[in-house]
């Protein structure tokens, strides 16, 4: 089955970046115990004071899909929207390299 991933900038609203990573680093301890959760990075940028970037890469769509229908991830989800101005979002199908 193909690898499944996704490069997400989050836009926060003025001055909440680091409350949204902190949410996204505690999802990000959550996801050590996920077998098919091999990626995920939390990044943000010296030159978008408002931008927090996550990189992920799952084994497979679906169970990226059964990680964010999960109770824990839900609610993370609620904590964080309101601190979020916008979403850009790419998918992947990583094919391999270091890391990998």
């Amino acid at each position: 089955m193909n690898r499944f991933g996704m490069y997400v900038k989050f836009t926060t609203k003025s001055g909440q970046r680091d409350a949204l990573v902190n949410i996204l680093l505690d999802g990000a301890a959550s996801a050590q115990s996920v077998k098919e959760c091999e990626l995920y990075i939390v990044n943000v940028s010296d030159t978008e004071p408002d931008a927090v970037w996550v990189t992920e890469v799952w084994s497979n769509a679906a169970a990226h899909a059964a990680s964010l229908a999960q109770e824990e991830t839900k609610a993370s989800i609620q904590r964080a929207m309101p601190l979020i101005a916008g979403v850009e979002s790419t998918q992947l199908r990583p094919l391999g390299g270091k890391g990998l």
